[in-house]
C-alpha cells in the first residue's frame, strides 16, 4: 500500500489508493464475519493496495463479497474490472443508471476522454474491463446488502451525479458518502479540524438535488461521514450545514458569472476567492499556490461543472 491501514476501530478500514497524488482518493474496506466489501476503487493500479489491506486483516481474495461503486466517474470506479477479476466471489453493486457502463465501458470512457483528453485520460484509467451483468446488483433507492452480521442500506443520492448512491452502516452509524456530500483534504485540517467543499464537477451537477440527498443522510444522524476524497470526517450535522452553506455561494459565483463571456473561467475565478477566504477563515496557514495545487482539479472540473449547469437553466 502507498501507506498504512487505517482502522476506524468498527469494522471500517481506509488507505490511501495512491491515484494521482497522495491523500486524494481513500478506499474503504468494510469487514463482518470474515467478509469484506471495498467502497469505490480508484483506478486500475488499485489491486495491490486492495489485496494487502485483505492481507493486513488475514483475509483472501476469496473473502470479499461486494465491491460497491458510489458512482461510475473513473476516479471510483476505474478499478472495479480489475477488482471483479480478482475477487471470484464478488458482487459489483451499482446505481441502476451505471450498470450498463460496466458492462460495457466504451461510451463511459469516451466521456472520460472528453473532459481529460485522450492521452490522459487512458494514461489515469487505462482499458476498461467489462463486467458480467450476472455478477451485478443494480442498487435501486432502500437495497439492503448483507455482509457478514452486518446491513447495508443504499440509497439514492443525486447532486453530484445521477448514478450515485451513498451506503447507511447502521453498525458503526457511518455513511459512505462517496462525493455528494462534499470533499475534503486532510491537509487543510486545522488542530483537527476539516475543511470541506461540494464537488459539482460535470456534467450531471444539481444544487436542489444535492441539498436533498444531504438532508436525507443527516436524518439518519450519523456519527461519521466516510468521504472517497478522503475518508472520515465528524461530526456531520455541522458539516452538512457548512456543505450547504457553500452550495448555496457555489450557485450564487454561478449566477454572478451569467453574462461573462468565459463563464468557465469567471466561475474557477469566484471558486478560487471564495476556497481562499475560507481557508483562511479556517486558519490553514499553508501559501496560497499549496493550497491551490492541492485543489487544482477540483477547482477545474467544479468550474466545468457549474458552467454546465448553469447552460441548462438557459430556458432557450
Amino acid at each position: 500500500m502507498t501507506g498504512p491501514l487505517i482502522d476506524y476501530h468498527n469494522g471500517i478500514y481506509a488507505f490511501d489508493a495512491g491515484y494521482v497524488r497522495p491523500l486524494l482518493a481513500a478506499i474503504h474496506m468494510i469487514e463482518s464475519d470474515g467478509r469484506a466489501a471495498f467502497v469505490d476503487t480508484a483506478n486500475f493500479e488499485v489491486m495491490p493496495q486492495a489485496l494487502a489491506a485483505l492481507e493486513a486483516r488475514g483475509l483472501g481474495p476469496e473473502a470479499v463479497d461486494f465491491v460497491i461503486l458510489t458512482h461510475i466517474h473513473l476516479d471510483h470506479a476505474g478499478g472495479a474490472g480489475v477488482m471483479m477479476e480478482a475477487f471470484p466471489n464478488a458482487k459489483l453493486v451499482v446505481h441502476p443508471r451505471g450498470a450498463r457502463h460496466m458492462i460495457e465501458p466504451t461510451r463511459l470512457m469516451a466521456g472520460v476522454e472528453g473532459v481529460y483528453g485522450q492521452e490522459r485520460a487512458r494514461k489515469m484509467y487505462g482499458k476498461l474491463i467489462p463486467i458480467a451483468a450476472d455478477r451485478i446488483i443494480e442498487a435501486r433507492d432502500n437495497t439492503v446488502l448483507k455482509l457478514g452480521s452486518r446491513e447495508l442500506l443504499c440509497i439514492d443520492a443525486p447532486g453530484h451525479a445521477k448514478h450515485h448512491i451513498a451506503i447507511v452502516d447502521r453498525q458503526s452509524s457511518g455513511i459512505f458518502t462517496g462525493d455528494t456530500f462534499g470533499v475534503s483534504y486532510r491537509e487543510m485540517d486545522v488542530n483537527g479540524r476539516p475543511l470541506i467543499f461540494p464537488s459539482s464537477s460535470p456534467i450531471q451537477f444539481d444544487p436542489d438535488e444535492m441539498r436533498s440527498s444531504i438532508e436525507r443522510m443527516l436524518s439518519f444522524k450519523p456519527d461519521a461521514v466516510y468521504l472517497t476524497h478522503f475518508s472520515r470526517l465528524a461530526p456531520p450535522a455541522e458539516l452538512g450545514g457548512k456543505v450547504l452553506d457553500l452550495l448555496d455561494r457555489y450557485v450564487g459565483i454561478t449566477l454572478a458569472a451569467s453574462d461573462e463571456e468565459d463563464k468557465t473561467a469567471a466561475i474557477r475565478d469566484g471558486l478560487i476567492r471564495l476556497l481562499l477566504d475560507e481557508a483562511r477563515q479556517h486558519g490553514c496557514k499553508l501559501p496560497d499556490q499549496e493550497i491551490l495545487d492541492i485543489w487544482h482539479l477540483d477547482l477545474e472540473l467544479n468550474a466545468q461543472g457549474l458552467a454546465y449547469w448553469l447552460e441548462a437553466q438557459d430556458p432557450g
